[in-house]
């Protein structure tokens, strides 16, 4: 049995929501909402590079909460800036780091030239991890029948 993968290309979601840096708000949060996900990565057209991150979390704590009109305002507005990003090449603990450092659970992923290829997010980090301790626990339990067997 070979232990899970923890590089960032083999644990990221590549399909990901992304939207224009003057989308709505409201646009945004319907994209999410029709999308089941928590967030969108902002992405310039012309350019495939991420931008920022926006989550159902910032339009509520940023936006609603406040009063103001989701509507009047764009994703370019509110998304997180400077944005924390991890290569397609780094592994889990860089990005445990990473998240960790910029108080973020979500980092989109780049390729070589910059561009977004993927999202990973903690959870995804986290379920890496269950594995690989899952795997842990049946070498203990491999273990002890091999010697449960050889001295019977």
């Amino acid at each position: 049995m070979r232990a899970p993968s923890t590089t960032i290309r083999d644990l990221a979601t590549r399909s990901v929501l992304t939207v224009a840096p003057t989308a709505s708000l409201r646009d945004c949060a319907l994209a999410m909402r029709n999308g089941h996900v928590g967030s969108v990565v902002v992405v310039d057209e012309r350019d495939p590079k991420p931008l920022g991150i926006l989550t159902d979390r910032d339009i509520v704590v940023e936006v609603v909460a406040v009063g103001l009109d989701a509507s009047t305002l764009t994703a370019a507005d509110i998304a997180v800036a400077p944005l924390a990003t991890i290569r397609e090449d780094d592994d889990l603990l860089e990005a445990l780091a990473r998240m960790r450092e910029n108080g973020v659970r979500r980092l989109p992923v780049t390729g070589a030239r910059g561009q977004l290829v993927g999202v990973v997010s903690f959870d995804d980090l986290l379920q890496a991890v269950a594995e690989q301790l899952d795997s842990m626990g049946r070498v203990i339990a491999a273990e002890r029948t091999r010697e449960g067997a050889t001295r019977a």
